[in-house]
């Protein structure tokens, strides 16, 4: 797993210009080439997508599966995005106060916290963690000192940017709220592979969940390197909800302006592919955790994401939701040892913040 980034905490994608909208059918061409479910299809509980999710997080899928047409969703990405230009734009001595060392900075605003793989911070993205869901999640010191990363309270740029609060929670909510109708199908399917079929009371029950509002500075370096502005990993989490990129210029909303920028995706058979998905669509990613518990069913993905190159002007908005089990949910990893997902996600964060001990526990 590599340690470009807090996995469980991050995301960035692509989208392409719309051609139309369209739902995926399996084997055909199509300009998005992720899997695409219409959301008024989604909501029927009698539909069987078992062909739709093996196609897309299946052994031959890109680990990803698009939800189309969401109601409201368009207005708030919009919204949402907007506000991570703002945000980023803050004077420093506001976003200071908004950072949460204890937390390891996974709740308010982080800049230059997270290591690379070769060692150096992380300066090309920003991020403002929060839980979409519930504000202070437990009251317990024990259990805040134990998972500061999950347990700790949001922090909120109320007088700076009184609208960040808010549309961070109604996009975050929606995500989730999708997410866990998508996870309600894909526990039928695992439950007729044999697979343990619990994603949806396990996500409906947790107060793990993390949105990431991602602002990418403009990068200055060119070239073909494909993990400029995101090194792979593999999420560890369940499902991890997506939206398109939005791409600025000097404050001002562009088309992405290198069709090779974006989300790659490093399939099992080890190609590479660019994902695609619609502007208006929600992406959700699968996780670790889900393929534990999927017996295999499913699969996580290593991805990275590509800078636009030869434009040094050009930044990117993103939002990524973690949707996570409950920090004392009981996991059992690859070589038949039982771990808590919070003891699992702390040491990974422990990682990628430079504090890690040799104790490190696996999936």
């Amino acid at each position: 797993m590599a340690v470009a980034a807090p996995i469980g905490h991050h995301r960035s994608f692509l989208c392409a210009p719309q051609p139309g909208r369209l739902v995926r059918k399996i084997g055909n061409s199509m300009r998005h080439n992720v899997v695409t479910i219409d959301f008024s299809e989604l909501q029927n509980e009698a539909v069987n997508f078992s062909e739709e999710l093996e196609a897309g997080f299946g052994a031959q899928g890109l680990g990803i599966i698009a939800v189309s047409n969401v109601p409201g969703f368009t207005e708030m990405r919009s919204n949402l995005l907007n506000l991570a230009q703002s945000l980023s734009s803050l004077p420093e001595n506001v976003l200071k106060e908004l950072e949460d060392p204890a937390s390891r900075f996974s709740f308010g605003w982080s800049h230059g916290k997270e290591f690379l793989e070769s060692g150096q911070p992380d300066e090309l993205k920003a991020s403002f963690y929060a839980n979409p869901i519930v504000d202070r999640p437990t009251d317990d010191p024990a259990l805040i000192e134990r998972y500061p990363s999950y347990c700790r309270a949001n922090l909120w740029p109320g007088k700076e940017l009184p609208d960040l609060e808010s549309s961070f929670k109604k996009l975050g909510s929606l995500i989730v709220k999708v997410g866990l109708q998508l996870a309600a199908h894909c526990d039928k399917h695992v439950s007729r592979k044999g697979g343990d079929a619990r994603l949806t009371d396990m996500l409906k029950n947790s107060l793990c969940h993390k949105g990431r509002l991602l602002h990418y500075y403009p990068s200055k370096c060119s070239g073909t390197k494909s993990s400029s502005w995101c090194g792979w990993h593999v999420d560890h989490g369940s499902l991890t909800g997506l939206t398109c990129a939005m791409y600025t210029r000097e404050g001002r909303e562009i088309d992405c302006p290198d069709s090779e920028a974006g989300l790659y995706v490093r399939t099992r058979s080890g190609a590479i592919v660019k994902a695609t998905f619609g502007k208006d669509d929600i992406a959700y990613q699968v996780g670790e955790a889900t393929e534990l518990m999927s017996n295999g069913a499913f699969h996580a993905t290593p991805h990275c994401v590509r800078t636009a190159q030869d434009d040094p002007l050009v930044e990117r908005n993103t939002f990524a939701v973690f949707m996570q089990p409950h920090w004392d949910e009981e996991l059992v990893s690859r070589d038949r040892k039982t771990v808590s997902f919070g003891d699992f996600s702390e040491s990974l964060l422990s990682t990628y913040y430079g504090t890690a001990s040799s104790s490190r526990v696996t999936l």
